[in-house]
């Protein structure tokens, strides 16, 4: 099967961006995006900064406390809402043609999702049983299970946001202006890898990393341009980012919702390596899963 009937669905996504394609429209657009994010974000700072002491903000910088975190992840909305306003702005687009038809899009990321839990669940029940070294704990159970219908939800504003942003926006509108799917499933992942690029908290882990968070991107704009909605690509983000978020976090930062820690930071090359390529398979797996569930 070529890419062209493989991704034939997508069009749904890129034909209300067809005649607006032009370059400067995918620039400024990006540019709207980003400002709207800083500003609605700065002035979430800034409230922050009035209510709070330096140690509460200084908790929210690096998402250490669970309401740290829940702001941190709730923000991220500010990207969705950037590029509805882009899409309306410039391509004369509404909100809802840039993830898909609603019931196509519910359906295919509730499939997807299912049949993660069912796959990982299975996975969990085999060894090994660590990462090598025990796990920390972080909260307390009866806390974080408090706390989990809140935190499922701040994820998925989270995981949505970026879809609309990467696979959403930048994606459809590059595939409207040019045909050849390399430039349209590369280009955002790409960018999608770099805003991943941590090199204070994952030190020479960092472009590892990033190249990791390239293939996630790849992964998910697959999905994408496959289904014809954005509901398989926020699944698998969304069970990726609950697993790392919510399940086992990192020490390093962003960690104020999860149950426990990795034994090491993102810096440790030793501890940290041997488990990317554990992950990378852990992707693939998760993309073979989400495309037979989508199979037509």
């Amino acid at each position: 099967m070529n890419a062209e009937s493989a991704y034939q669905a997508h069009e749904t996504l890129v034909a209300p961006g067809r005649a607006k394609s032009h370059i400067w429209r995918i620039l400024a657009g990006l540019g709207i995006i980003a400002g709207v994010s800083y500003a609605l974000n700065l002035g979430a700072f800034l409230l922050v900064l009035q209510l709070s002491s330096a140690a509460d903000l200084a908790a929210v910088v690096q998402g250490s406390t669970p309401a740290a975190m829940l702001l941190v992840l709730v923000t991220f909305g500010f990207m969705a809402l950037g590029a509805g306003v882009a899409g309306r702005l410039l391509q004369g687009r509404s909100f809802v043609s840039l993830v898909g038809p609603l019931a196509p899009l519910l359906h295919q990321f509730t499939r997807v999702f299912l049949r993660l839990l069912i796959v990982f669940g299975i996975v969990l029940l085999l060894p090994p049983y660590d990462f090598g070294a025990p796990l920390v704990p972080n909260l307390a159970l009866s806390l974080w299970l408090g706390l989990l219908p809140l935190s499922l939800l701040a994820v998925l504003v989270q995981v949505s946001a970026e879809e609309v942003v990467f696979r959403g926006y930048l994606q459809q509108a590059l595939a409207a202006r040019f045909q050849n799917p390399l430039i349209w499933l590369l280009l955002p992942s790409a960018l999608f890898g770099l805003a991943h690029y941590m090199p204070q908290e994952a030190g020479d882990n960092a472009w590892l990393l990033c190249l990791w968070a390239m293939g996630f991107g790849l992964v998910t704009a697959d999905l994408t341009a496959r289904a014809g909605t954005l509901g398989p690509a926020i699944a698998v983000h969304f069970f990726n980012n609950i697993v790392a978020l919510l399940v086992v976090a990192s020490p390093s930062s962003l960690n104020g919702l999860g149950l426990y820690l990795l034994p090491y930071d993102l810096s440790d090359v030793a501890g940290l390596r041997p488990w990317l390529m554990v992950d990378c398979a852990t992707m693939l797996v998760a993309w073979l899963v989400a495309r037979l569930a989508i199979r037509r």
